[in-house]
């Protein structure tokens, strides 16, 4: 998405985000990256026509829509891990337990996990206090450090990337249930942990100052 122009809080947000970015990797200290999206469930009216010698699969172009589903991704890009998960729903419940699966599941061991993601309104700490009682909530609050991306600015979360390669490898095809969307995704992420596929960021904030400039108030 294009930046604004001039723009002093997008700026701010931004160099937030790419300093964080540019931190060198620490297993201690993980950054993580979330980001969700919802997905359409399609179901096939016929049975498909599997291919055979010399022909190819068959499929009816005709479908049913069967719900939507929303999918959960928190990648941590220098270590090459991700975690997803396919929920029913993309309240501040689902987005509280989720952050609790990822605090108390992979990084038990860790004391605190710095966490880059949109400032959708069920992206805050608050959504853990509706959702867990006081204590709990505080608990997973303070094991959080919360940086969000500028409106507008959601290239800059590489979850979105993430997101981009789960649709182009996994779900460009029509999945009819959630219970197969799962099972699609589920595989998708074990073997792409597997492969521990990591990202190397290289846009920096040297790089921002002068590709960006027209985004930087005139002083």
């Amino acid at each position: 998405m294009i930046p604004p122009e001039q723009d002093g809080e997008y700026v701010a947000r931004m160099e937030d985000v790419l300093a964080v970015y540019e931190r060198p990797y620490d297993r201690n200290a993980p950054v993580v990256c979330m980001d969700e999206q919802p997905v359409q469930m399609i179901q096939e009216t016929r049975d498909p026509v599997p291919a055979a010698a010399g022909r190819p699969a068959r499929v009816d172009y005709e479908y049913s829509r069967n719900g939507v589903a929303d999918i959960f991704m928190f990648t941590e890009p220098k270590a090459g891990r991700r975690q997803v998960s396919v929920t029913e729903h993309r309240t501040k419940i689902d987005w509280a337990h989720q952050v609790r699966d990822l605090l108390d599941g992979p990084y038990a061991g860790v004391r605190k996990v710095t966490l880059v993601m949109d400032n959708l309104n069920t992206h805050s700490t608050g959504s853990l206090y509706e959702a867990f009682p006081p204590a709990e909530a505080r608990r997973l609050a303070e094991r959080l450090d919360i940086h969000y991306t500028p409106k507008h600015g959601s290239w800059l979360n590489i979850a979105e990337n993430e997101l981009s390669a789960l649709t182009r490898q996994c779900l460009s095809r029509r999945i009819g249930t959630i219970a197969k969307l799962r099972e699609q995704v589920t595989a998708w992420e074990r073997d792409r942990n597997a492969a521990t596929i990591r990202v190397n960021w290289r846009f920096t904030i040297d790089r921002a100052r002068e590709r960006l400039r027209r985004v930087y108030p005139e002083i």
